[in-house]
């Protein structure tokens, strides 16, 4: 009688994990799926890979990986760092967007270049991955509005006003954060106010991840259309520069805009930075010598990440963590307001859960778990971000 017992309890949980298991795979799949910020033109051009090849445990994502995540539109980064600028980033901008439309005009059926809301709407209808652009980075426009018409033709649909780097126009979180003289008050100047206001002329997002306090508040004052924070998280649950105040995210609903979630360790988890700092520490050695070919911390610490990537995992959060970061907000300002910025192939920790774009679809398994109705999770994957995107298209 007991066996029998135990072998009707095991079918009974079997058949209820199944259900369960296809309830989220199917939301999952019914849902648009717009991740706002991935990082992979300008890590394949560093890698010397592409996009439409098997990058499995290269990269975060690849072609036919994002369309086993249920990925539909996808936002890619056109990045570089603070050692490009004057003469040097336009071009290497221009680089990375014919790198992408190289692989689109590659793959004709599996992908199509968005850059309105009825290219978006084609592209999910016919099934073809949606690739837009976002520029990570205000030194990329080198001071020039004509180098700003020139992107938002070729497809950038965003603009994060700074990077980690300021501008002669606009001050970085990490600039502010760190007191930095920049010979220029911190926020937006004059240029800066005139860059934010020609953006919501052309229909380009102004985005305000990477940007100091006075920055963000002074494009808020002037932006007539909805912003985003395409890759942050919430600055009360992991206080670093780079995630938002509870006072910005509420000026991000006035502003009836989005923060789109950073997956990266460090802005989810508030112990990872120092468990990071140990890890570099026992590496000191090695990054010095990486250093020495390649200035860059961001690219050094992201090849000792990788190189041993057994170590990291070991102190990566888990993806309720992650969650919460979005309860926060939710709880703060409405369902209405939040979305997904990966940030896969520009950062070297994400949650355990969440090892490459094929683990998306566990977003929604979560979400469901934590009471999420379905018309929220639609908003969440994307729906939000189609808001903002509209709003702003609609000169």
């Amino acid at each position: 009688m007991n066996k029998i017992l135990s072998v009707v309890i095991s079918a009974s949980l079997f058949v209820t994990q199944s259900a369960e298991a296809q309830s989220y795979k199917s939301l999952h799949k019914k849902a648009i799926v717009i991740d706002t910020h991935n990082d992979f033109i300008s890590t394949g051009i560093e890698k010397n890979k592409s996009f439409d090849q098997d990058l499995k445990g290269i990269t975060h994502s690849d072609l036919n990986r994002m369309k086993k995540g249920g990925v539909d539109v996808q936002v890619f980064s056109i990045f570089c760092d603070e050692n490009y600028g004057m003469g040097t980033a336009f071009a290497y901008a221009n680089r990375e967007i014919d790198s992408l439309y190289a692989v689109v005009e590659r793959n004709p059926k599996k992908m199509m270049i968005v850059k309105n809301p009825a290219d978006l709407d084609l592209a999910v209808k016919s099934k073809k991955l949606g690739s837009m652009m976002g520029i990570e980075g205000g030194h990329m426009i080198e001071d020039r509005i004509d180098y700003l018409d020139s992107l938002y033709k070729r497809g950038g649909r965003y603009m994060t006003l700074t990077w980690n780097n300021s501008t002669s126009w606009a001050s970085s979180a990490a600039d502010e954060r760190a007191g930095k003289d920049l010979g220029h008050p911190y926020g937006l100047n004059e240029l800066g106010e005139k860059i934010v206001r020609h953006m919501n002329e052309l229909g380009m997002i102004v985005d305000i991840s990477h940007v100091g306090e006075k920055t963000f508040y002074d494009a808020l004052r002037i932006t007539t259309k909805p912003v985003i924070a395409s890759h942050s998280c919430t600055y009360a649950l992991c206080p670093v520069p780079r995630n938002m105040t509870d006072d910005q995210i509420r000026m991000i609903k006035k502003n009836n805009g989005t923060i789109q979630l950073n997956f990266y360790s460090g802005f989810v988890d508030s112990t990872f930075r120092l468990k990071n700092n140990n890890f570099i520490a026992k590496h000191q050695q090695e990054k010095d010598s990486i250093l020495k070919t390649n200035p860059s911390d961001f690219y050094a610490n992201l090849f000792l990440h990788e190189k041993y990537k057994d170590e990291m995992d070991n102190v990566r959060p888990s993806l309720t963590l992650l969650i919460d970061h979005l309860d926060h907000i939710v709880k703060l300002i409405g369902v209405d307001h939040v979305g997904i910025g990966s940030d896969f192939d520009g950062i070297n920790s994400s949650p355990r859960e969440l090892n490459d774009v094929t683990n998306m679809p566990l977003l929604t398994k979560e979400l469901l778990k934590r009471g999420y109705s379905k018309e929220d999770i639609y908003k969440i994957l994307g729906g939000n971000f189609i808001r903002v995107f509209k709003a702003n298209q609609n000169n």
